[in-house]
């Protein structure tokens, strides 16, 4: 069930990778109405890196909240574990491990807060602080 308010956008759903495109298109058109279109590539990777711990730790129900702030969007997914994601220093060889990383050097600031029912983990998105920009799809390198 999603919910949009002013500025605010809620989502309850299972965290499934099958529907993370769903996901993204959902973010990136919420962002374009508020006027945020030059800070939608980064929050939605922000997006998809929680929801991919929530699939990956907790394996099911999450609610994913994006809020417009003075600077900004804040992202909070809320689920049900304790425990606190952790960032790495990337393997590069490995298949999994990259994702709380590549949101530390994307996000403006992301934190953890406990809840009565697990943790809220959140990430603000601000113009100009290390813009994610998806690849052209041209196959090349960028230089």
């Amino acid at each position: 069930m999603a919910v949009a308010e002013n500025r605010r956008y809620r989502q309850e759903l299972v965290a499934d990778p099958r529907e993370f495109a769903r996901v993204r298109r959902t973010l990136t058109a919420r962002l374009v109405d508020w006027g945020r279109s030059g800070i939608a590539a980064s929050a939605v990777l922000c997006a998809t890196e929680l929801l991919a711990n929530v699939h990956r730790h907790t394996g099911g129900d999450c609610v994913l909240l994006l809020e417009e702030t003075p600077h900004g969007v804040r992202l909070t997914v809320s689920d049900t574990s304790p425990a606190p994601p952790r960032v790495y220093q990337p393997d590069w060889l490995s298949e999994n491990g990259r994702g709380m990383w590549l949101l530390s050097c994307v996000a403006y600031d992301w934190g953890v807060r406990a809840t009565p029912t697990g943790k809220d983990v959140w990430a603000e998105v601000r113009p100009d602080d290390s813009q994610f920009t998806p690849p052209s799809g041209d196959g090349e390198a960028p230089s």
